[in-house]
């Protein structure tokens, strides 16, 4: 009897939708070269529950260009973040049959270059010991934006609220965005606007942390993974333009600053108490209220822009470990 070989498809996408149809739509026209050219990539929309048009937009597109071989849609009950919403697609696919080897974290805010999976697919394949990846990012000219970092710790707050350059040269080895590389290189985390992920990862370690609702739940993700032996790096060939900040609105760097909501200080709290303890974040937050006070003062004194979202010393404070 002849047996049929099992042919796996080599990557699934994840783009999770919340009310950004018309982004989610340009990103998935990207992607068709990039599918056919990676035959028997899957990308699946994971909407969720934007309480709009969305899935009525989306899949009359899907349908109406017949896409409905490689792209499918799903619709979640309710807003549970970027990790439940990555979640929901990925959990029952890896214990399904035959899941791919790769997952593509993808952000509906992105375009995607020509090559830009062929190249993340390729590096993986070669170096089979690293388990994330990530793309570089970048605006629609061409700029890169920093999309490789370090992990946050005591050292990385006091230059991100101090903003000092002699203490910032001093602090280099934990300043958190560094500058942009232009060779593929070890890093601690890369953005999840463009991350792929080796199934493996996600069988060693489990899936993303679904407490947290949006922001630091990658740099989370990329911990626990380094902590299981598993190296993450960024590769500059692999091209992804990202419009910062257009599906959650927040760190949209083109547009004047908003106020931070409530789940970036959960999110901030969380990954210093969960991954370095209660006395840890309470340092870490005394030393960025302290060194943020610092910049301020001197922001005044030489009459520099202020760049700062509205109220973000007070909405620190507030949602700090300090007074939970």
């Amino acid at each position: 009897m002849i047996h049929s070989p099992v042919i796996t498809y080599p990557l699934l996408i994840v783009i999770v939708n919340y009310r950004t149809a018309s982004l989610t739509l340009d990103c998935l026209y990207s992607l068709v070269s990039e599918v056919q050219a990676l035959p028997g990539t899957k990308v699946i929309v994971s909407d969720n529950a934007s309480g709009d048009d969305s899935i009525l937009q989306i899949q009359s597109v899907i349908d109406q260009e017949q896409w409905g071989d490689w792209v499918s849609l799903i619709a979640l009950d309710h807003n549970g973040g970027y990790a439940f919403g990555n979640n929901a697609v990925i959990r029952p696919i890896l214990q399904s049959e035959n899941p791919p080897p790769y997952f593509l974290l993808l952000n509906p805010d992105t375009i995607v270059r020509t090559g830009a999976l062929t190249k993340l697919i390729e590096f993986m394949d070669k170096n089979p010991e690293i388990g994330i990846a990530g793309s570089r990012l970048e605006d629609p000219d061409g700029t890169p934006q920093r999309s490789a970092f370090q992990f946050h710790t005591v050292w990385g707050e006091l230059d991100a609220g101090l903003r000092f350059g002699l203490v910032s040269k001093l602090l280099e080895k934990w300043v958190v965005a560094p500058p942009v590389s232009d060779i593929p290189c070890q890093t601690d985390w890369v953005a999840g606007a463009s991350m792929i992920v080796r199934r493996s990862v996600f069988e060693t370690i489990g899936l993303i942390d679904e407490d947290y609702f949006m922001y630091y739940e990658e740099m989370d993700f990329c911990l626990q993974a380094k902590k299981a032996g598993w190296n993450c790096w960024y590769i500059p060939e692999s091209r992804v333009v990202h419009l910062v900040g257009q599906s959650s609105g927040v760190t949209d760097t083109k547009s004047p600053p908003k106020r931070l909501p409530q789940y970036w200080f959960d999110s901030r709290r969380r990954y210093f108490i969960k991954n370095y303890g209660q006395l840890y974040a309470k340092v870490t937050d005394i030393v960025w209220i302290l060194s943020f006070i610092l910049w301020r003062v001197r922001r005044q004194l030489q009459n520099k822009p202020d760049s700062d979202p509205p109220q973000l010393l007070r909405d620190f404070i507030r949602y700090s470990v300090l007074l939970q």
